[in-house]
């Protein structure tokens, strides 16, 4: 079942994307970075709201853009698993191949360790600068493959660019790249500034989740960040095409 993301900031919006039918609630502070890393005890107080008045729908988060030290993303992922996400969110920027395969493995090894069925999904950045690094659509599916992940991410790191992902790749690239994440029965996830007219088009490409914060928002001028409401949620996930 293909199923709509939402970022949060904290239970208020939790409750408001729960209302609206998203399928995964993921926690973040969106003034800070493209990721926004969230306090623990956000991620425990929306747990616990979620667990009171929508049991059932998944909490996802993340461990930070740039890794510096094995050990401590290694620590992060553990703890932000420990204060209540269900799928931990890990960015691999500015690594080689190489590199993000033996971090990413730690990761991974990791939390199963703890948490065997908590889900690792690996970030991965379609920007000109950041493929210097890695190369997603050349390179992700072998880096998940060799780190047993649940899934990969496609998003866009610059949060200063304010480019969508789809500036970067077309209905045909993302279709392509999701059948080759599909062979290896992973998820494939897309993210990176997703308006809600994105949506039916990016749906037909059979991507997995789709991440959205903006588009299930009611902007205003004095708040360009925006809150969470329920019926611009409700839209959003309308849009996903019905299983046949």
């Amino acid at each position: 079942m293909q199923r709509l993301l939402v970022n949060v900031r904290g239970p208020i919006e939790a409750d408001e994307a729960a209302k609206g039918g998203a399928h995964i609630v993921d926690i973040m502070y969106p003034a800070t970075s493209e990721t926004g890393t969230p306090y623990p005890l956000n991620i425990l107080s929306v747990r616990g709201e979620l667990s009171r008045y929508h049991p059932g729908i998944l909490i996802s988060t993340n461990v930070g853009e740039t890794q510096i030290e094995r050990s401590t993303v290694c620590q992060a992922a553990l703890g932000v698993a420990t204060a209540g996400a269900d799928i931990i969110r890990c960015s691999l920027a500015e690594l080689s191949f190489e590199a993000a395969a033996y971090l990413g493995d730690s990761i991974v090894r990791t939390v199963k360790k703890f948490y065997p069925q908590k889900k690792i999904v690996p970030v991965l950045f379609m920007d000109k600068d950041m493929q210097r690094f890695l190369k997603p659509l050349e390179e992700g599916s072998e880096l998940l493959h060799r780190i047993k992940a649940d899934g990969v991410l496609i998003s866009v790191h610059s949060k200063l660019s304010r480019r969508s992902v789809l500036d970067f790749l077309s209905p045909s690239e993302i279709m392509s790249f999701t059948s080759q994440i599909h062979q290896q029965k992973k998820e494939i996830w897309i993210a990176g500034r997703i308006s809600g007219e994105d949506l039916p088009e990016l749906w037909k490409t059979g991507v997995d989740v789709i991440c959205v914060r903006q588009a299930a928002c009611e902007i205003e001028d004095s708040n360009p960040i925006g809150n969470v409401k329920a019926e611009q949620v409700k839209f959003l996930v309308n849009t996903i095409p019905a299983n046949v």
